[in-house]
Order: C-alpha cells, then sequence, then structure tokens
C-alpha cells in the first residue's frame, strides 16, 4: 500500500497564548492603572475600527506606541488596559475610523486589517493576541455608547471593561458569541463548505452561532443540518480560538457524519462536498490539481482539518 501523503509541518493558530497576564483586580483601580500608562516600559496597540496602526520597518512592523505617540496620531477616543507583560503594562487605544484611514497617506506607518496582519505576518506574532484583544473590546465601545435599558449614554469605568448607565445604574460588559466550527467527518471522508464570501479557491469547515439555550453539541448537529442536509452522532471538543471579526469565540468540533447524502442551504453556502483524506492534504499543501486551498494556519478551522488528516480524532 502506497504511503499516505504528509501535509508538512503543523504552524501556530493566530490570536491564542497571550504572554499579557489581563491583571483584571488592576481594573478597578483608576489610580494605578494611571501610575502604569505613565511609565516609559508603558505600550499602546492603536485601533481605528477595522483598521490597525503599525509603525512600518524594513521587516516586521512595530504594532506598539507610546501614549504620546498614540495621541500625535489623533484624537483618542476609549483607552483599555489590556493587561501586563512582566511590569509594563499594555493599552489598546481607539482613534476614529476616518483617522486610521488618513494615516493611510503617511508613508511612515502601515495601516491594514487584522486578518491581513496575521495571515502576511506583518507583526511579531506575539502581538496578535493582544491586538485581538484591544480590537474587540474597542469595537464593543464603538458600538455600545448609550444604555440598552434606558436609552442614557453611558460611560467607560474599570480600565475599559464597563459601561455604567448615570440614569438606571446598570453596569454592561463587553461580550463574546460563541460560534461552533465543525468538520464531519464519515471514514476516510470529511465534509467541506464554500461561503460566498470565501476566496474563490477555498473551502472550509461549516460553522455558526450557537443560540440561547443550545449546547456546543446541539448547534454543532443543528447547524451541520441546516447548512448542508446532513445528521451527525457523537461530537468530540478540538479547541477554540478567540476571534475579533468582531467578537467571537470559534469553538472547534469534530462530529461523526450519520448520512451522506448532501443538501445544500444556498442561503448559508455557495455549495458543499465530500472530499477523501488525500484530495485534502494536496489542499492543505497548495498542490491541489485545481487550485483548492484549505483556511490559513491563522485560523482554527485548518487545524481542525489538519487533526482529522494527522488521525488524530477518535470517536471510539
Amino acid at each position: 500500500m502506497p504511503a499516505r501523503p504528509h501535509p508538512g509541518p503543523k504552524s501556530s493558530l493566530g490570536y491564542v497564548n497571550s504572554r499579557l497576564e489581563r491583571a483584571a483586580e488592576r481594573r478597578p483601580d483608576g489610580a494605578a492603572l494611571a501610575v502604569l500608562s505613565a511609565d516609559r516600559g508603558a505600550g499602546v496597540y492603536v485601533i481605528g475600527g477595522e483598521l490597525i496602526v503599525l509603525k512600518k520597518a524594513v521587516s516586521l512592523n512595530d504594532p506598539l506606541f507610546t501614549f504620546d505617540e498614540a495621541r500625535a496620531l489623533s484624537q483618542t477616543d476609549e483607552t483599555v488596559f489590556l493587561g501586563l507583560l512582566g511590569r509594563a503594562g499594555r493599552f489598546g487605544v481607539g482613534i476614529p475610523p476616518a483617522s486610521a484611514e488618513a494615516l493611510k497617506a503617511n508613508r511612515n506607518y502601515v495601516v491594514t486589517d487584522l486578518r491581513s496582519i496575521a495571515v502576511q505576518g506583518l507583526v511579531d506574532s506575539e502581538h496578535l493576541p493582544p491586538i485581538a484583544e484591544a480590537k474587540a473590546v474597542l469595537n464593543w465601545h464603538l458600538h455600545h455608547r448609550f444604555c440598552p435599558n434606558c436609552g442614557t449614554g453611558t460611560q467607560a469605568v474599570c480600565g475599559g471593561w464597563r459601561r455604567d448607565c448615570p440614569s438606571c445604574n446598570a453596569e454592561h460588559f463587553p461580550r463574546t458569541d460563541p460560534v461552533v466550527i465543525m468538520l464531519a467527518i464519515d471514514g476516510g471522508h470529511c465534509l467541506l463548505g464554500r461561503s460566498p464570501r470565501f476566496l474563490p479557491t477555498m473551502w472550509s469547515c461549516l460553522a455558526g452561532f450557537i443560540e440561547p439555550g443550545e449546547s456546543i453539541e446541539d448547534a454543532v448537529h443543528r447547524e451541520t443540518r441546516e447548512e448542508a442536509g446532513i445528521t451527525c452522532g457523537r461530537v468530540v471538543y478540538f479547541g477554540s480560538q478567540p476571534w475579533p471579526f468582531p467578537s467571537s469565540l470559534m469553538i472547534g468540533c469534530h462530529a461523526k457524519a450519520l448520512t451522506r447524502d448532501i443538501v445544500v442551504d444556498r442561503k448559508e453556502l455557495e455549495d458543499a462536498r465530500w472530499f477523501s483524506r488525500d484530495e485534502v492534504v494536496t489542499m492543505l499543501k497548495r498542490q491541489h490539481p485545481a487550485g483548492l486551498t484549505t483556511p490559513p494556519p491563522v485560523a482554527i478551522a485548518h487545524h481542525i482539518i489538519r487533526a482529522w488528516v494527522d488521525d488524530e480524532v477518535g470517536f471510539d
């Protein structure tokens, strides 16, 4: 029997394994945060909506600014305390999206979205988790200026991790939306789908938001059935990934398919089909004869697929 083709060395998942200690106990202490922000070692990530501002460099760009440098770029909006790197504070600072867009014309900066930064390796990978943290929380501030309870303008407190309503005294906290992302498996084949938003060659795991009152397993069963008409049995948890677009948590799973006939929901997917393990290997290696690909290593879908290719999934 010929040896199974090997997909090559494994890559790292993006936005995980942060080096920061979030130090949540420091958030309510405004005086302590002021000391940290005034320290020479403090570092600031500058976020303008979907755009991240980087200091341009020959190789890896530098995403860290001082507070003075950040304020010199633009009027700043919210500031979020992200945590500590050793004794140095790390913060996220929001600027108006229009200001970030205008900085694209300045040759001293690279201004782009977080997905491009991660996929293209524009900064050292250790910066991806705190940038994701900053982007997610600042995006929440950008879209939650008013109390959903009474409509009054709210105030950021607790290092940027809460907004208080001065009228009804309601306290509001950032939210993360849980999403299941799953690979349905039938022996030597897996089910991949195509969203209309994907690059023309890319196929990936199915995914969908977990609904209120729903377990991870139930969401995997429902989404796979709704999107592709496939009924699944046992679900095995793989891992998770924060996905700051704008603020989701991807919960990766493998699911044992109990049926084979695909019925695609064209409102959700462009297409879905079964792929053999050998064909998926060529997609991971970017050697598929038709040019088909899987998601890049920065995304958890890549690692869910790779674990199946490497026989790391067990349903027994």
